[in-house]
């Protein structure tokens, strides 16, 4: 979209649905797996309308930065262009203007997420004509995002400055994504575009002379599987399975190029296409430092390792590794 002269666009997208079954301080709520869709459904329809912001700001409450990751991710943007303001956390009117106020004028479009009762006033006084209260006596539900235009400076935004172009509510568009992400739409899938392209690695050491293979729980606890992980936007392959390499199973190392080679999973509907590499483990972290080590991880010989595998094809993928160090 063409900004005229002076013109600039506030986004003000409220967090995803939260989960109360935590015990855990109101700052840290984890957003719901419904409030993580809806935050990637508004992300996707910005792409689709050519509306990516400039610059992205969200409140720290974990809710929120979540909602702003899945949201830009889902645009094909990465989580490094979300900055934080502790401000804008239960933010009133008048700290939501005095955040605005200290955006650089080279931004012409802005998204900021954050939370009511602020947002929602702040929609209601910001335009001259103040909106409707829809039916349901909710102006700004969870995961609904407002789209106002206004003139001239962010320092000069104020009540009764703005239009209001319109109110969107994720659980009113589409529940499916496009894909390809970016390209004309090919079909329309259960996930966001980048979800279904993975990155995954074998590590291996030797041990006294004999080559091991090291296998981890998978996240649902039911069978073996080797680090793997959806390459996240601004990742490449490489760096985002060395990323699930440290996360899952508490390893760094040194991944050995070319590529094994690559193979399709079923997934959310439809196929993800999985590039594996071999990762020559040179450091195992102590479990304090394992983000996820109640998944435990098992040295084992490369044949038994093939066979514990439930996926056929990364069982073939270790024998070609040994067939490769060997």
């Amino acid at each position: 979209m063409t900004q005229a002269a002076g013109a600039r666009e506030l986004l003000l997208l409220r967090h995803g649905k939260s989960d109360w079954r935590e015990p855990v301080a109101d700052y840290d709520r984890p957003l719901k797996k419904r409030g993580k869709l809806g935050a990637q459904r508004i992300g996707a329809w910005l792409q689709e309308q050519a509306l990516e912001p400039d610059q992205i700001l969200a409140s720290p409450a974990e809710r929120a930065l979540a909602t702003a990751e899945k949201c830009v991710k889902a645009m094909g943007h990465t989580v490094a262009e979300v900055e934080t303001d502790r401000q804008l956390y239960m933010a009133s009117v008048e700290d939501l203007l005095a955040v605005l106020a200290k955006t650089p004028d080279s931004t012409e479009r802005l998204l900021l997420v954050g939370h009511n009762p602020g947002l929602e006033q702040l929609v209601r006084v910001l335009p001259a004509q103040p909106p409707a209260t829809p039916e349901d006596g909710k102006l700004m539900p969870t995961a609904t995002l407002a789209q106002l235009r206004f003139q001239g400076a962010w320092s000069e935004l104020a009540p009764g400055t703005a239009e209001l172009q319109r109110i969107v509510r994720a659980r009113a568009l589409s529940s499916e994504f496009p894909f390809p992400h970016g390209q004309a739409v090919d079909e329309w899938r259960q996930r966001p575009a980048y979800y279904y392209r993975q990155s995954a690695v074998i590590p291996y050491r030797y041990l006294d002379g004999q080559l091991e293979i090291l296998l981890i729980g998978s996240s649902s606890g039911r069978h073996l599987s080797v680090p793997k992980g959806i390459v996240e936007p601004g990742l490449s392959d490489i760096a985002s399975a060395c990323r699930e390499a440290e996360q899952e199973a508490g390893i760094r190392g040194q991944v050995q190029l070319p590529a094994l080679g690559q193979y399709r999973q079923a997934k959310w509907g439809s196929w993800c296409e999985v590039t594996v590499y071999a990762l020559e483990v040179t450091e195992q972290l102590p479990e304090p430092e394992w983000q996820e080590r109640q998944r435990g991880r098992q040295w084992l010989s490369p044949v038994r390792a093939s066979q514990q595998v439930r996926q056929p094809e990364l069982g073939r993928f270790i024998t070609k590794l040994t067939r490769l160090l060997n």
